[in-house]
């Protein structure tokens, strides 16, 4: 109202100033705790991301050393074929020189029972070394796979944590339209629970290894 050239107030007046003030200043703090938590997110989905790419990497890996073990299982069977064959050739011919009435032909089979000999020592020899070596490669193959998963398994908790988050921008995007102040309180809770569970991570017990992995064993490699 006015009175003498002074405008007064009244109380309703002074209520609707009152509640402009305090949603806009709800608004600024929305704003900020948005712009806030967008940038969380954005941090803990590249982590995530990493985490993942990471483990796909040891996964691949895996299954590129599984693939030569297996190879080398396929050179040593082969090899131990050929021994085989080998084998029975000599067999032969000391079956041979243990039937034949000719020296001549005596002497022949038993130089040949010797070759044989040799060549199966050096047979044996290549097909034992496969064989270990595909052995090297098919126990690196476990280690591999186990640190993919423990890689995995905090790419899972940002991906939570992630969810919070995006739940808490959304409860934030409400309380801006609406100027519900308990949504505010919803929206942070969500978003604590979001960092929260980002940080246990990146910074977890003591007695773990970073970001919740365990150290596996050191994978062997077979030349």
């Amino acid at each position: 109202m006015s009175h003498d050239g002074f405008h007064v107030h009244g109380p309703d007046q002074h209520a609707l100033e009152h509640q402009a003030q305090h949603g806009e200043a709800l608004a600024i703090r929305v704003s900020i705790m948005t712009a806030i938590l967008a940038t969380f997110g954005a941090v803990f989905s590249f982590l995530g991301a990493s985490h993942q790419s990471d483990a796909a990497n040891l996964k691949n890996d895996a299954i590129l050393v599984k693939n030569e073990a297996n190879q080398l299982r396929t050179q040593a069977a082969n090899q131990w074929a050929f021994y085989q064959a080998k084998s029975t050739k000599q067999n032969l011919a000391e079956l041979g020189a243990s039937l034949t009435n000719s020296e001549a032909t005596r002497s022949k089979l038993t130089a040949d029972i010797e070759r044989y000999k040799t060549e199966k020592a050096e047979i044996l020899k290549g097909a034992q070394t496969l064989d270990a070596a595909a052995d090297r490669k098919d126990a690196a193959v476990g280690p591999l796979i186990e640190e993919s998963r423990r890689l995995m398994h905090p790419h899972h908790t940002l991906a939570q944590a992630i969810t919070f988050i995006q739940v808490g921008i959304a409860l934030a995007s409400i309380c801006a339209l609406t100027k519900v102040k308990a949504l505010f309180w919803a929206s942070a809770t969500a978003s604590a629970i979001g960092i929260l569970l980002a940080l246990s991570t990146l910074f977890p017990p003591s007695d773990a290894h970073p970001y919740g992995i365990t150290p596996a064993p050191a994978a062997a490699h077979a030349k």
